[in-house]
């Protein structure tokens, strides 16, 4: 079993582009109303929707607050990288590198251009 997330966005385009450059990621769909993004293995990463399009009854009122009770919690090898893409963009992070202390590992934390939260952690597998 497998979760692929989705989320509503403005911009699918550029939204794409920005976690394409962050992540490292590919558009597997492209278009305007929606895009996957995959690794490097063709595993979904995160998938992109256009706010109002579809029906979709979760996706349909733009006007509220992107987000509100998800974080996107991503455990990834390439932790550094992604931190120095940022900076290298000049996207602000809300929280810098740090070791959490109930997980034992590293991680830091951004909101994307749609407000969304994301940690960025070590890979690592989860404890018991």
């Amino acid at each position: 079993m497998k979760f692929d997330p989705i989320i509503a966005v403005q911009d699918v385009v550029a939204s794409s582009k920005w976690y394409q450059s962050v992540l490292g990621c590919k558009s597997k769909h492209g278009g305007d109303e929606f895009d996957i993004l995959v690794d490097e293995e063709g595993e979904v990463v995160l998938c992109l929707h256009k706010w109002g399009e579809h029906g979709h009854p979760s996706m349909l009122k733009s006007n509220i607050r992107p987000g509100n009770g998800l974080i996107l919690y991503l455990r990834t090898t390439k932790l550094e990288l992604i931190r120095q893409q940022l900076k290298e963009m000049g996207h602000p992070v809300e929280r810098e590198i740090q070791l959490n202390p109930n997980s034992h590992h590293k991680e830091f934390s951004v909101v994307d251009p749609n407000g969304y939260y994301l940690t960025i952690s070590d890979f690592h597998q989860f404890g018991g």
